[in-house]
């Protein structure tokens, strides 16, 4: 059965949005939060960036992992 979309309130970077989607508020809770400290620490290191190219960034990085987490995961599942 899919999972039911709920409507989630976020706050980041000081702006406010609503976001819909699956997923329990516990797992918005922890993506919001792991996201403004994630904004904090790259204007942290860079003062003068702006909000848009600091989210940017975060983005590539995210993905970046995403997609060396899926060639590990390739990487395993060869050896297996």
């Amino acid at each position: 059965m899919a999972e039911e979309k709920r409507r989630y309130k976020a706050t980041i970077a000081g702006k406010h949005y609503t976001l819909i989607g699956p997923g329990s508020t516990q797992e918005f809770d922890a993506v919001t939060k792991m996201l403004n400290e994630q904004l904090d620490q790259i204007n942290r290191l860079q003062p003068d960036i702006s909000t848009e190219d600091a989210a940017i960034l975060l983005a590539f990085n995210a993905l970046a992992d995403q997609v060396k987490a899926s060639a590990q995961q390739i990487v395993d599942q060869q050896e297996a």
